[in-house]
């Protein structure tokens, strides 16, 4: 049985979708969970709510994670209301539709500082606050599209893509201090960012071309995150642990 009895976790993105769904796993399984969100604060309170009405124990904080400052100030917050910092899962992203010749600087550059920069942002100011020898851990969420490309999202491949680098050479550098860096790649997942995708019957037609016949669902991405997360993965790190139903064979 994977326990988190006490540890605390911070969640980027933790209000809706796959985020949502790590934060409540982790909880479930004994975490105290930090919520990081941007802008949607009535869906961060909803996933408070989800948690603490089961007994959980969670806390909400606001930050633009492409503000290094601003991420510095929100981990100092966590750290001072919870005493600690253990896990770090850098979830918060964006996904929006650009082909090359209509796609603006500042629409890739968004793409670019939220996914990628985020990450770095996060893990730059969160890192001093992790022990190795209590088994503390990063876990950062890619996508197949960072391992395969995708036309029309050339700057979130990109910039997932970076992920999937940045955690290799993250699990390397801080080998040293026993502290494990190791990613999660989803493929298609049923959430409230790809719904432009799932439209007109896009869900079902997505499904069939997947090998297990239908897309993941954001409980079985957390499912992933949290065992990488525990004791039971501790001799795992630099992995990219892809979770898409067999739709990309890149293990």
């Amino acid at each position: 049985m994977i326990q988190f009895d006490g540890e605390v976790v911070l969640v980027t993105g933790g209000s809706r979708g796959i985020g949502r769904a790590i934060s409540r796993l982790f909880t479930e399984n004994g975490a105290r969970v930090a919520i990081d969100y941007r802008s949607r604060t009535e869906d961060a309170e909803e996933t408070l709510e989800m948690i603490t009405s089961a007994g959980g124990e969670a806390a909400l904080f606001q930050a633009d994670i492409t503000s290094h400052a601003a991420v510095t100030d929100m981990i100092n917050q966590v750290v001072e209301h919870f005493g600690q910092l253990n896990i770090v899962v850098n979830n918060a992203g964006i996904w929006a539709e650009g082909d090359i010749k209509s796609m603006s600087p500042e629409h890739w550059q968004e793409t670019i500082d939220v996914n990628l920069t985020g990450t770095f942002n996060v893990c730059r100011a969160a890192v001093n606050h992790l022990d190795g020898s209590r088994g503390d851990n990063i876990i950062n969420i890619s996508s197949t599209a960072g391992q395969r490309g995708e036309a029309a999202y050339t700057h979130y491949g990109a910039s997932k893509g970076g992920i999937i680098s940045f955690t290799k050479g993250l699990s390397t550098e801080l080998a040293e201090d026993d502290i494990r860096v190791n990613c999660v790649a989803p493929g298609w997942v049923d959430t409230e960012m790809a719904e432009p995708a799932y439209k007109d019957g896009g869900l079902e037609k997505i499904g069939r071309n997947i090998p297990l016949k239908r897309v993941g669902q954001p409980e079985e991405i957390a499912a992933a995150v949290v065992f990488l997360a525990s004791s039971r993965a501790s001799y795992i790190t630099g992995e990219i642990l892809n979770v898409n139903g067999g739709n990309v064979l890149c293990g």
